[in-house]
């Protein structure tokens, strides 16, 4: 019988969900690999035959860009080698920035789900496990087939296009404010509700060294200097987290003028949820004036997944002059 289960493969990087107390740290630290994961959940082994990995065991804030390359091969090739899914377990605290970034390199149609833990395993109510049960759920159902990268959390799956942590602690932390969830589970099955859109291709895989691409927030009082001075510390690309639809103050919308003839600028909405405009506000600062100054309104993506967007565009060898079309040209495929 569990021979004739589909195969699913899980791997750790570390995180909340592989965490353990620590006397020396004075608090937990990740500990856990794969294995002792996947052991801790029950009726795991009926749902799938598990092959496991411990790629990393850090807190997701100190995963980087080669990590994660190297997490997206090692997804591949167990596919390649006859598995259904994978699942990549790790901490919240980037979950939505590294889901976005695998995303647009994943290139499979399978499954590649992300899932985590809010709650230490050693904690009352730990949630790990039942979060590691439904994604493997969720990566061997037929309905999860070329949506691309998913996270599992709270018997929920969210398109990675979409997801934010809404809650630094609480169990149900992450929303799709947006777009929509994209599925929830209901007595261990997923249940989506969008039919599958068209994906844009995947960008090529980076083969040197990674872009610096700065993120500033604008802020009441702003008057652009921390971007002037990114630019000139040798970032590469600046995405600027707007006030509301994308506007800045006057002395910002000067400076952005200038930066922009050196390096892509994007501009994003800080706002939690909602698109930046293209056409509504006029005002020095608004975005139809950031816009004839050279900065590029990326709509309704986050300032966080725009700065891994622009990134990753440029990382994987498109121009920064190339940059705005690109975004334009990714924006109108995604749709999920």
């Amino acid at each position: 019988m569990p021979n004739s289960l589909p195969v699913v493969a899980v791997a750790s990087l570390g995180g909340t969900i592989s965490m353990t107390p620590s006397d020396a740290a004075g608090g937990v630290v990740p500990t856990l690999d794969a294995t002792q994961l996947a052991r801790s959940v029950p009726g795991l082994s009926d749902v799938a035959t598990i092959k496991t990995a411990s790629l990393r065991q850090l807190p997701s804030a100190s995963l980087g860009y080669a990590d994660l390359m190297e997490a997206l091969a090692w997804a591949e090739q167990q596919i390649a080698d006859g598995a259904s899914g994978v699942v990549l377990t790790q901490g919240t605290d980037t979950l939505e920035e590294t889901a976005f970034l695998l995303d647009l390199f994943w290139k499979l149609r399978a499954p590649l789900i992300l899932t985590g833990a809010m709650r230490a395993p050693q904690a009352a109510g730990a949630d790990g496990p039942a979060n590691l049960l439904a994604a493997v759920r969720t990566a061997v159902h037929p309905d999860s087939v070329g949506r691309g990268v998913l996270v599992v959390m709270n018997d929920t799956a969210h398109y990675a296009r979409w997801v934010s942590k809404g809650d630094a602690l609480a169990v149900q932390a992450f929303v799709s404010l947006d777009g929509g969830v994209a599925a929830r589970l209901v007595e261990g099955r997923p249940t989506f509700f969008h039919a599958r859109q068209t994906r844009p291709q995947p960008l090529s895989r980076p083969a040197g060294v990674w872009p610096k691409v700065a993120m500033v927030t604008a802020v009441l009082g702003d008057d652009g200097e921390l971007a002037e001075m990114a630019v000139r510390g040798g970032y590469e690309a600046l995405v600027i987290a707007a006030q509301g639809a994308g506007h800045v103050s006057f002395g910002f919308a000067e400076r952005i003028g200038a930066l922009a003839a050196q390096v892509p600028v994007v501009i994003a909405s800080r706002a939690a949820s909602g698109s930046t405009a293209s056409q509504t506000y006029g005002y020095v600062g608004a975005e139809i004036d950031l816009a004839r100054r050279g900065a590029h309104l990326c709509g309704w993506l986050s300032p966080l997944k725009a700065r891994l967007l622009v990134t990753a565009f440029l990382a994987s060898g498109v121009a920064p002059g190339a940059v705005g079309e690109a975004l334009a040209n990714w924006s109108k495929l995604t749709r999920q």
